[in-house]
């Protein structure tokens, strides 16, 4: 949830800014998000600035309604509210 909340905030975040925000290792964050580009979450663009390689993280619509969708169920549990799904 943290890699979303990182990219909820944000229209694009370069790699290591989300990874050093998020405070994981590259391997764990390139695990994370092949999760979440699997399930179609987060969009994974490549390119270069200068001749530097970079690697930009964004969510997709998809994954900025399931972030929003977790966060009114976790606003509901905290207010006593019945957790509405689907």
């Amino acid at each position: 949830m943290s890699i979303m909340a990182v990219l909820a905030a944000a229209d694009k975040a370069e790699f290591g800014f989300v990874r050093d925000t998020v405070e994981i290792t590259d391997s764990a964050l390139s695990k994370q998000v092949a999760i979440l580009e699997r399930v179609e979450y987060v969009k994974v663009t490549k390119g270069y600035v200068g001749k530097r390689p970079r690697t930009w993280l964004a969510l997709s619509k998809t994954g900025r309604d399931a972030y929003a969708r977790h966060l009114a169920a976790l606003r509901a549990i905290a207010e006593g509210r019945p957790v509405r799904t689907g």
